[in-house]
């Protein structure tokens, strides 16, 4: 078992929580762990789902009955988009009982909306699960970092020998037939040829009439399919920096999926070579995934996007709150930068004065160059970057 480093302890004397997730992340075993003596409410259990769905009062007789018994306040609901509704009676046991506390967890917001549910106005705090992080992979944390360029993060499967046939089930069984079983989507004929295409296009600016010429499906299909998986929190869209007036910047938001194994599942990719564009794809997500963990376990309000200019400058992260404190990261996999891969950021900086400008690589040492350019080798980056150092 991983030992993860998100603390919810802090919130939990506050208010309640979602804790929303894609599957397999690893939200469930993190709760029992954490929390031992609270009520479990299984909702992918089928008997307790029935019980629920039939009568969602149901819920007061369950709760009502484990406070009277127990010390523990904590009520978890597992999978709560399964029936959004409960929400309503969960806001009223909340009201009624200040001294409750509720984490829901959740692979689809999506669902929760479409059900009308109120997500509880401002009574409860919203924290997103990653799969795993630098700090957690453990003793071999660099060796088995890398490994995950191939084999992604999920925990049940980034140790298994035969981690592409399971991914392969994951994508199956979860991308495809679940998604269509919530009723996200109609055709899952449709979907599956979209998630192809999508996974070929990761972490590339989305054109909406190209991919769907490709996936042979129209624009706006192709719209609704990227709605889908961000809500289902399976991918992240990647806002654009506008805020520069000598280069004009191009609008249009990237796309990542949440996990290199995924990718690698949906391309038919099981090892991911050092030296190959593929290898630095998975690279650039896998730094991504390290930045946004941080940024949410950290609850942090500073924002992730890119900067592309329409003469090909680009830069590949900025993470900020306010525009005179960017630090700007641009990702390569070499193990030498060369004076071409500074030039989106002194590009940038011609635009704004950036508060750290860094390259993360596979150098072997960090370096300082004359334009103060921050040259860190990868692992150096990550400790840093969870150490709290970088931003």
């Amino acid at each position: 078992m991983y030992q993860r480093i998100l603390n919810i302890t802090q919130v939990l004397r506050r208010k309640s929580l979602f804790l929303l997730g894609p599957r397999q992340t690893g939200k469930s075993t993190y709760l029992r762990s954490h929390f031992p003596e609270a009520l479990y409410i299984n909702l992918l259990k089928s008997s307790e789902y029935q019980n629920y769905l039939k009568d969602p009062s149901y819920l007061h007789k369950t709760v009502n009955y484990f406070v009277k018994n127990n010390v523990s306040r904590i009520v978890i609901v597992d999978e709560i988009q399964k029936i959004p509704n409960l929400l309503n009676d969960i806001h009223d046991l909340i009201e009624q009982d200040k001294s409750l506390r509720f984490i829901l967890t959740g692979s689809s917001a999506r669902k929760l909306r479409r059900g009308g549910a109120n997500l509880l106005g401002g009574r409860a705090s919203r924290i997103y699960f990653h799969p795993l992080c630098y700090p957690e992979l453990g003793i071999n944390q660099d060796d088995l970092w890398i490994k995950g360029l191939s084999s992604g993060k999920l925990p049940p499967i980034i140790d298994t020998a035969n981690y592409f046939e399971d991914l392969k089930d994951y994508v199956g069984l979860y991308l495809r037939e679940e998604i269509q079983e919530e009723g996200l989507t109609r055709s899952l004929e449709n979907f599956s040829r979209f998630l192809d295409v999508a996974a070929l296009m990761n972490g590339e600016q989305i054109n909406y009439t190209a991919l769907g010429s490709d996936a042979q499906i129209a624009p706006t299909l192709v719209k609704d399919y990227f709605e889908i998986l961000s809500d289902t929190l399976v991918g992240h869209l990647l806002p654009a920096f506008l805020a520069t007036t000598k280069r004009k910047a191009m609008s249009t938001s990237k796309f990542y999926f949440f996990d290199n194994g995924v990718v690698n599942a949906l391309t038919g990719r099981s090892i991911i070579p050092k030296g190959t564009p593929e290898f630095g794809k998975s690279f650039e997500l896998a730094i991504y995934s390290e930045i946004l963990a941080y940024l949410n376990y950290r609850q942090s309000s500073k924002k992730v996007e890119y900067w592309r200019s329409t003469s090909k400058f680009e830069v590949d992260f900025l993470v900020y709150d306010r525009i005179e404190e960017i630090v700007a990261i641009e990702v390569k996999s070499s193990t030498q930068p060369s004076k071409k891969d500074f030039k989106g950021l002194l590009a940038l900086e011609e635009e704004h004065k950036l508060l750290k400008k860094i390259i993360v690589c596979q150098a072997e040492k960090p370096l300082l160059t004359e334009e103060e350019i921050e040259i860190l080798p990868v692992f150096i980056f990550l400790k840093r970057l969870w150490q709290g150092e970088l931003f």
